[in-house]
């Protein structure tokens, strides 16, 4: 059952990975969060294929880390419920052997990912809240599996949003970097915005209608405060759906009343 804490379900309250299950056509979700969807996307009408568009970035990451920088090992925080394409399914098509340790602190993520990881060898999904990087790092089944003698891919992928400015999520990206071996790799973006009015209505509106799982929206400068002193990849900080898209004809963000931003970096 893992080390960390549990927490109890409320169906009565949206939560943000279960709006994001919503948005991406999934099944595990409840009547708060399809309301809390639909009131977003009537103020911000690009949140499905933004929402869509992350996930491609996912995938694009972590075959690209796989395939072309030989990474093996990847700590997904914040990793939401399943869906139709995991880390260690997208990893294991370019490296077998990968091994993947998913964290999230949603009860009810965390009961599906079990679920789907029965019988799955070299994989884990720990209950924490990956603020807690003690907790994390410090889990039997993170020392189980990651040899951190080897480079590991840590992802933050549409999470920080999520936390707030009083717990430093810039600091907290530097402190999981001074935990990875030399070599590793930080991928990271979040929701960014522009406009001051969305920005500050989408926090108030996430803080009375949802679990409080939420932060803030920030500004594309902000993001780039996080990559500070790291050697990020080409092609740099991008809106997400330009990293390094299939082809051509790749589906692009059309709206940018906000949008996805980041990129992948290298820890020393």
């Amino acid at each position: 059952m893992g080390d960390g804490p549990t927490y109890e379900i409320d169906t009565t309250v949206a939560s943000v990975a279960r709006v994001y299950d919503y948005a991406l056509g999934g099944k595990d979700n409840y009547p708060a969060d399809r309301v809390a969807f639909e009131r977003i996307e009537a103020t911000a009408p690009s949140l499905r294929p933004l929402a869509m568009n992350n996930r491609r970035f996912l995938e694009r990451v972590v075959r690209v880390l796989a395939e072309d920088y030989g990474v093996r090992q990847f700590l997904d925080h914040g990793s939401g419920l399943p869906t139709q394409d995991n880390v260690h399914q997208i990893a294991r098509r370019s490296a077998p052997d990968a091994r993947v340790v998913y964290v999230d602190h949603d009860p009810m993520v965390v009961t599906h990912s079990r679920a789907l990881l029965e019988g799955v060898a070299n994989t884990a999904i720990i209950q924490a809240d990956f603020r807690d990087i003690d907790a994390v790092f410090g889990d039997s089944r993170t020392r189980e599996l990651l040899d951190l003698s080897k480079p590991v891919a840590a992802l933050f992928v549409s999470v920080l949003h999520c936390i707030p400015d009083s717990d430093d999520p810039g600091g907290l990206l530097r402190r999981v970097a001074d935990r990875l071996p030399p070599g590793s790799f930080l991928v990271v973006n979040q929701l960014v915005s522009e406009n001051a009015a969305l920005r500050a209505w989408m926090t108030e509106f996430m803080a009375e209608h949802t679990d409080l799982g939420w932060g803030r929206v920030r500004q594309r400068h902000e993001v780039r405060r996080y990559f500070e002193g790291l050697e990020v990849l080409p092609p740099g900080l991008v809106e997400i759906s330009t990293w390094r898209p299939d082809s051509a004809l790749a589906p692009r963000q059309i709206t940018d009343e906000w949008i996805e931003f980041g990129g992948v970096a290298r820890t020393d």
